[in-house]
């Protein structure tokens, strides 16, 4: 994404704090371009968040946006409306987004958007994280609510003689510990038959931690599923600091769990990965932080 957008508003006239915890460079020598990957939960719409809700800080969300640049952008909790505004503040996005609760607009939105300049759609669809993925609506095992992932298939523009791009964004159910499982198990096996002949992008909030079920059902190794990796966990093996995603809107909450992650298959080089902590006029964008990765193929 370069040079997208509209006018900033109050947040490029607030004083912002930019904190970027992990991250790392690696020198890469590659013939085709880098991969710019963001995930980002933007808190729904509607939530009575006070100074928090969502008209006080929509021009915050597009701000971080906007400084990382992403070709790839997860966002969850999306209703159709933010998902409208995104696509106006960015002109070259395209999005595919369907509402969990009827598979059109209405619900939560576990939206993905890429550059349409630097991608060409190939297919697209969603799943439930459901015993019934295809059934708009439906609610999978302890689930407190219907739940949904949403996937596009990409060809390179810049680079058409690659493998396509599978890009999947989920939001798992954040009560029912058997249907996170289950969730990764499903969305583990739709990689395998969306994803063939793919190289695999994965962005969600998961909400579960490093050393949970769900983690394992999605990164470990699996003969009969396509290999994913941590892409912070590629870029920072060890834990430097404190890791966590979800702040409740406090710009001063970084412990806790990671539960945001992005994913990739082992035919990325993971360039870079981080947690971005920026802090606009005191205030986070979201009760999120925002998650990156930057790839480039092997």
């Amino acid at each position: 994404m370069r040079q997208r957008g509209l006018g900033l508003g109050w947040w490029m006239l607030a004083l912002a704090t930019l904190s970027v915890c992990p991250a790392t460079e690696q020198s890469a020598t590659v013939d085709s371009p880098a991969v710019r990957v963001m995930s980002l939960n933007i808190r729904y719409g509607t939530a009575r968040d006070g100074n928090n809700a969502w008209p006080r800080r929509r021009e915050a969300v597009f701000g971080v946006v906007r400084s990382f640049e992403p070709d790839l952008l997860g966002t969850q909790e999306t209703l159709a409306f933010q998902r409208d505004e995104l696509l106006t503040a960015f002109p070259t996005f395209a999005a595919v987004a369907a509402g969990r609760d009827d598979g059109r607009e209405a619900g939560e939105m576990a939206a993905v958007f890429y550059d349409r300049d630097h991608f060409e759609p190939l297919d697209s669809g969603h799943l439930w994280l459901s015993e019934t993925p295809e059934v708009p609506g439906s609610r999978g095992w302890d689930a407190a609510l219907p739940r949904i992932a949403t996937w596009v298939k990409l060809r390179d523009r810049t680079a058409p003689q690659d493998a396509p791009i599978l890009f999947l964004n989920a939001h798992f159910d954040h009560v029912g510990q058997r249907a996170r499982l289950e969730s990764a198990r499903l969305i583990r096996r739709s990689l395998a038959t969306l994803g063939a002949g793919c190289r695999l992008v994965l962005t969600g909030d998961f909400n579960a931690a490093e050393a949970s079920p769900p983690y394992a059902a999605l990164f470990a190794d699996d003969a009969a599923a396509p290999k994913l990796l941590d892409t912070l966990r590629a870029a920072v093996p060890q834990s430097t600091g404190p890791e966590a995603t979800f702040n409740g809107f406090d710009p001063t909450n970084t412990a806790g769990e990671r539960i945001d992650w992005i994913g990739c298959s082992p035919d990325w080089r993971v360039v870079a990965a981080s947690i971005d902590r920026t802090v606009v006029a005191g205030r986070t964008p979201s009760d999120h932080w925002p998650v990156t990765a930057t790839l480039t193929p092997r």
